[in-house]
């Protein structure tokens, strides 16, 4: 399994996302500062990753604090959270994450400074395990939605490089291939970050799964070819009626998919779903540089002085989504009533989140 990131002891070992799929290159972040810089720009992403790399982050800021009591560490918290909270905005992960981490803070605060640290380390290596389980239950629910032969669809990277291992989206794709369905992935590009083509291609491709890379603007031509049996796609938020943020270019794929009566799925960890989000009206869309459109591997692309675009996400109506798969099962329409019955189950799985 591809170790996207991990407590190590002299800091969070992350894999490079910047840098695959041409070189497999592992950084190590010694402070808190290196790991908000690290998710800021990509070397980690993909919200389940996030929550807990965020997480890691605050345990690493917080062991290596000098306070001498409580009241000071807790001011230090709070200026770490500060700084991993501006990181990215549209991941509702990261939020969850900081939250955890505070309420874990307060519920050992009595104990003093060194049982904090401890407990706070313990607690974000925690969340990695969980993230683990949570996505392999997602595969067994996900699995049986699959086709039994043909192509299926993804869009951006939703697999074991945007989380702790296996992955969401692609976590259901392998549970079903392991389930012996004959499974060949179609990977959109995704643009202008492409990591269909860097990432998931890459780790596909390591699992020894077929898979064929297509540009963004191809989706609606392979669907028309009968090439595509079914869609499937991670996100960053969903929203409490089901309407889900996940990476630009995802709504049109959705509309292209209910065009072409193929089923549209999302699969999600449950801390993606914000029950305190009304609907994806609400959902901050997080804008990225223009650099990112205008230069491609380090070459202008676009000519001097442009006008640019880049909004990170975007926001497919609930009305377009066949399925959201968590880990606590799967909620289908109506998304307010079944997201709510999901949010007031059980976990599914032992030490499951939220």
């Amino acid at each position: 399994m591809i170790k996207t990131l991990e407590w190590t002891s002299q800091g969070v070992r992350f894999i490079d996302q910047t840098r695959l799929p041409t070189e497999e290159i592992y950084v190590t972040c010694t402070t808190y500062q290196e790991v908000a810089t690290a998710i800021r720009d990509m070397v980690v992403r993909g919200a389940p990753a996030i929550g807990v790399a965020a997480a890691m982050g605050i345990a690493l800021g917080v062991k290596q604090s000098t306070a001498p009591d409580v009241a000071t560490l807790r001011n230090e918290l709070g200026q770490i959270c500060r700084t991993i909270g501006e990181t990215r905005p549209t991941a509702v992960n990261l939020f969850w994450a900081i939250r955890r981490m505070q309420q874990k803070f307060e519920s050992v605060a009595a104990q003093g400074v060194h049982p904090i640290k401890v407990s706070l380390v313990e607690e974000a290596q925690k969340m990695l395990v969980e993230d683990i389980a949570a996505n392999e239950a997602m595969g067994r629910h996900g699995a049986i939605l699959m086709p039994d032969s043909g192509g299926v669809l993804t869009h951006c990277n939703a697999g074991a490089l945007a989380t702790c291992g296996y992955g969401t989206a692609l976590g259901v794709v392998r549970s079903a291939i392991q389930n012996g369905k004959q499974i060949h992935v179609f990977a959109d590009e995704t643009r202008p970050f492409l990591q269909g083509s860097r990432l998931t291609a890459w780790e596909l491709m390591k699992d020894g799964i077929k898979t064929t890379l297509i540009a963004d603007n191809m989706a609606a031509s392979m669907m028309r070819a009968g090439k595509i049996q079914a869609v499937i796609v991670g996100a960053d938020r969903i929203a409490a009626n089901g309407d889900v943020a996940n990476k630009i270019g995802t709504y049109g794929v959705a509309i292209l998919a209910r065009e072409h009566a193929i089923p549209f799925y999302v699969a999600a960890p449950w801390s993606t779903v914000d029950m305190n989000m009304k609907n994806g009206e609400g959902i901050p869309i997080e804008q990225r540089s223009a650099r990112e459109i205008t230069h491609h591997a380090g070459k202008q692309v676009a000519p001097d002085g442009v006008m640019v675009e880049n909004p990170a996400f975007d926001v497919t109506p609930n009305k377009y989504v066949t399925a959201i798969i968590t880990e606590r099962g799967v909620a289908k329409p109506d998304f307010t009533e079944s997201l709510k019955e999901l949010s007031q189950a059980a976990p599914a799985l032992a030490g499951a989140r939220r």
